[in-house]
């Protein structure tokens, strides 16, 4: 009898240390889910990084009155590069994606400038690289979804409190950037 009994709470605790450790294996993975995730998006965003100095470089003699949002626009960059959160990354991207914006309507003034293969190369890699940014940040943020979720469900929920799971913050856009500027560059303008 009382070795029944032992059997019986041996095999209790074992799946209860069986059901913790497949918790939280379960936590970790959805974790680097995110974290992969996020390191997609940042790719896209060295991408579009490595494309702005060469649409700069591109324009920038015939906008030399327009020397300020080349600066934004370095600035920004190196926001960018020396943030080290993913909240603050997200910040500098946006504060990229406000200069790039003025860039792109500033553009529009300089008719001859549409007339440049280069800048039109530049300006179509450019756009696909912000499709690919945005795909990006919807599976990011699907992610964050998905292990927010886990997070909260009883009685994973406790699981992840005992082992400092904390909740994975969206990317949100700041409110000046959801704002797409109106910018054309149609040739035949």
């Amino acid at each position: 009898m009382k070795k029944n009994i032992l059997i019986a709470i041996i095999a209790v605790i074992v799946i209860i240390g069986g059901w913790f450790w497949s918790s939280y294996n379960k936590l970790v993975v959805a974790s680097e889910g995110v974290d992969g995730q996020w390191a997609q998006v940042e790719t896209q965003y060295q991408r579009r990084f490595d494309l702005i100095p060469n649409l700069v470089g591109a324009v920038k003699g015939a906008m030399s009155q327009e020397q300020k949002v080349f600066g934004d626009l370095a600035d920004a960059r190196a926001n960018y590069s020396g943030a080290k959160s993913t909240n603050d990354k997200a910040a500098a991207a946006t504060q990229v994606e406000g200069a790039l914006s003025r860039l792109l309507v500033i553009m529009e003034n300089y008719p001859q400038l549409k007339s440049i293969e280069t800048v039109q190369t530049l300006m179509a890699q450019l756009e696909g690289t912000e499709n690919r940014i945005s795909v990006e940040r919807s599976r990011f943020n699907d992610a964050v979804k998905g292990f927010n979720v886990i997070i909260k469900r009883f009685p994973m929920n406790m699981v992840a409190g005992m082992f400092n799971f904390s909740e994975k913050t969206y990317f949100e856009v700041a409110e000046a950037a959801a704002v797409a500027p109106t910018v054309n560059l149609d040739l035949n303008k």
